[in-house]
């Protein structure tokens, strides 16, 4: 079993990644760290994906979670989630999410639309303290 993260390099992302240490702690579960990424990525953004993931993996780490960091190419986000959280047998799954507009808030992203209605577990959706 295991706590299934998307994460990204933004405030959202450190917003899931900081739910995803909290549950794992209270459920003693390992977390999974997905990140999707496409295949085209400038190597800047490559480099500071890779310094970004580091400080990922000393701060959990640090904090004693087992954990995993996966970095998957070229997929859909939301097959890459649902995917890992189906392999896993995930008891959770966070995402974070962008704060919207009143309009904004009618339309949930594509991604995280599909995997509130597809995941073969609960999810949970965090947005960033702002």
């Amino acid at each position: 079993m295991s706590i299934v993260v998307g994460y990204l390099a933004t405030v959202e992302g450190r917003a899931a990644l900081d739910a995803a240490v909290r549950e794992s702690a209270l459920r003693k579960e390992r977390v999974i760290v997905v990140v999707s990424t496409r295949s085209d990525e400038p190597s800047e953004q490559q480099h500071d994906l890779d310094v970004a993931l580091a400080s990922v993996h000393e701060e959990l780490e640090a904090a004693g979670v087992e954990h995993e960091i996966r970095v998957l190419v070229g997929g859909d986000v939301a097959d890459d989630l649902l995917g890992t959280a189906e392999e896993s047998r995930a008891e959770l799954v966070i995402l974070g999410l962008r704060r919207r507009s009143p309009v904004g808030k009618l339309i949930l992203g594509a991604n995280a639309q599909r995997v509130l209605f597809d995941a073969p577990c609960p999810v949970m959706t965090v947005k960033p303290d702002l």
